[in-house]
């Protein structure tokens, strides 16, 4: 269901059945939460000074080779949402990976 380098990959799948108005039932499928690394437990690979048309897609394939892992800077710099990463030009982003 996802690729592997997901961080989704692996989570349980749950399940949830609701009734509507009309008495018809559903089934919704979701991801149990994913629990993020602690920031002690990461290790800083390097800060990237943002500029201005950064995107994190190009962000991770210039420094983890990889569009798809922006996740493991949103864990790094405890983002909830990814645009404030880049809303400010000069602000220092950390890079990093989970430890071993």
């Amino acid at each position: 269901m996802f690729d592997e380098k997901s961080p989704y990959q692996g989570l349980e799948t749950a399940s949830l059945y609701k009734t509507d108005a009309s008495g018809r039932a559903a089934l919704y499928l979701y991801k149990r939460r994913r629990i993020l690394p602690r920031l002690d437990a990461q290790v800083t690979l390097l800060e990237h000074q943002v500029s201005e048309g950064d995107r994190l897609d190009n962000i991770t394939t210039r420094y983890l080779a990889d569009p798809l892992q922006a996740y493991r800077v949103y864990d790094a710099n405890l983002l909830l949402h990814p645009q404030e990463l880049l809303l400010s030009a000069r602000r220092r982003v950390r890079i990093a990976m989970p430890g071993l």
